[in-house]
Order: structure tokens, then C-alpha cells, then sequence
């Protein structure tokens, strides 16, 4: 009896909704921004301090577009000089366990590529 072709249609249910995820927290800065923004850093400077690495370029494209992407929120406070503060959306919560399950592997991928092979 001949091997059945298995059906490649099962792996695109899980295939296209991660990869629409990827293309939103995609990169390398858009997590780290949302967990500063989320921590309490609400200013650009303080945002951009928080992130180890980053340019203010880069982290005024990719706040714009965590902010069209509803995660992160901008608001301008009238006043001199004009204030521009960033608060993370609730929706942006839904990402909470998503960072703690990354952070878990990466320690754990951490410890297991530095152990020698016995």
C-alpha cells in the first residue's frame, strides 16, 4: 500500500495567523518598545534610552506603527513646549504572555547552548 501525500493544508491554520503576527511584533525593536512603553516609559527620550541601541529615526517609524497597529497610544499635551507622551493600549496586553513565553525560552535556549556536551 502506498504512503498517503499528507494534506499541507493543515499547517496553513497555524501558518498564516503566526505569520500575520510576525509582520505586527516582527523586528527588532517593536517588542522592546512595547515592554519600555509598558513598563512605565512614556516619553521619547525615555523610550529611546530604554532601548538599548536604537535611533530616534528608527523609533519614531516603529512607534508610529505600533500606534497603527493599536498598540501603543500617543498623546499631545497642549502647552510650551508641547508634550508628546506614549501609554500603551490595553490590547497591548494580550502580548503579556506572549513576552513572559519568550523571555522563558530565550533563558532557557541561553542555558542550553551554554552547556557543554557531555
Amino acid at each position: 500500500m502506498a504512503p498517503t501525500k499528507k494534506d499541507y493544508c493543515n499547517c496553513l491554520e497555524t501558518i498564516k495567523p503566526v505569520r500575520d503576527t510576525l509582520d505586527v511584533i516582527n523586528g527588532k525593536w517593536k517588542l522592546p518598545i512595547i515592554i519600555s512603553v509598558s513598563v512605565g516609559n512614556d516619553r521619547f527620550t525615555d523610550i529611546q534610552n530604554s532601548v538599548p541601541g536604537i535611533t530616534p529615526k528608527v523609533l519614531a517609524k516603529e512607534l508610529k506603527e505600533l500606534e497603527e497597529h493599536k498598540l501603543i497610544k500617543r498623546t499631545i499635551i497642549e502647552g510650551y513646549p508641547v508634550k508628546i507622551s506614549y501609554q500603551a493600549e490595553v490590547y497591548a496586553d494580550t502580548l503579556t504572555p506572549i513576552i513572559h513565553a519568550l523571555k522563558e525560552w530565550g533563558l532557557n535556549h541561553r542555558r542550553k547552548i551554554m552547556q557543554k556536551d557531555r
